[in-house]
């Protein structure tokens, strides 16, 4: 059973595992008799979503959110890189940074996000540096993990080359490192998603999907609570299959070194 199920292809998989789960969750909803607002079933909540979907605050407080996790995510990317580079290449400088990296690391994001919005006047700015702030770290200990993982045999070989440091970048360190940094950008990309919710969470406004968590908390509504929920899910899975696209099409030559399909 096990092995037709390997051989099917992985969007069948994966339906098989939804409706699993759907089953599943329906029959908890049925043997535990809860009542709608402690636990609603499956249908309970896609009639929400119905709601929240025609009278427009879901595709709204999305679009919110979505506004503020992709720049959260690429200004992450965008100093975590370039700082990753330099603490893999310099010892005196990944002596002087890491304990403080490392430290910060052991602060919630929640005790720092109330600060930031004190900090920073604008609302939208302010959620967007939360959740730069979440996406970093994975980001720049990705990058040092990379870079660090290139074979000294091979700096040798380009050095004996008289291969210019851009060289040495473009043709080595980049391609070797492209596995290791990717896999840290896909966790930066969910990653992104909670950062900005937490923003949300902190900096008091009536937009976004932390927003309409808060209230439909409030009000009860444990039906929209999982919308909500659902709609996080879906946008992390979006953002890391984006991800993973992009690692396909920049990798494609591992899979032709090693002889498969693409």
């Amino acid at each position: 059973m096990l092995t037709r199920l390997r051989r099917q292809p992985s969007w069948l998989t994966f339906l098989l595992s939804f409706l699993l789960l759907l089953f599943a969750w329906q029959m908890v909803v049925v043997w535990g008799n809860y009542d709608r607002f402690i636990l609603p079933g499956p249908y309970d909540v896609a009639q929400q979503f119905k709601v929240v979907w025609q009278d427009g605050r879901l595709p709204k407080h999305t679009w919110i959110t979505f506004s503020e996790v992709i720049p959260g995510l690429f200004i992450g990317i965008a100093f975590a890189t370039p700082l990753g580079y330099l603490l893999s290449k310099s010892p005196f400088v990944a002596r002087l940074v890491s304990p403080y990296l490392i430290a910060s690391q052991a602060i919630p994001i929640i005790a720092i996000a109330p600060l930031l919005t004190i900090w920073v006047r604008s609302t939208y700015w302010s959620r967007v540096l939360v959740a730069v702030i979440v996406v970093f770290f994975p980001i720049l200990i990705n990058v040092v993990a990379g870079l660090r993982s290139v074979p000294v045999e091979q700096y040798e070989l380009f050095h004996s080359l008289r291969a210019s440091r851009w060289q040495i970048f473009r043709k080595l360190e980049l391609p070797a490192a492209l596995p290791i940094l990717l896999a840290g950008l896909k966790v930066g990309a969910t990653l992104s998603v909670i950062g900005a919710l937490v923003g949300e969470f902190v900096q008091p406004k009536s937009e976004g999907l932390g927003f309409l968590l808060v209230t439909a908390r409030y009000q009860f509504k444990t039906d929209l609570v999982f919308v909500v929920i659902v709609t996080l899910g879906v946008m992390a899975l979006l953002l890391y299959g984006v991800v993973s696209l992009l690692e396909w099409w920049l990798l494609r030559w591992q899979t032709f070194a090693h002889g498969r399909k693409v």
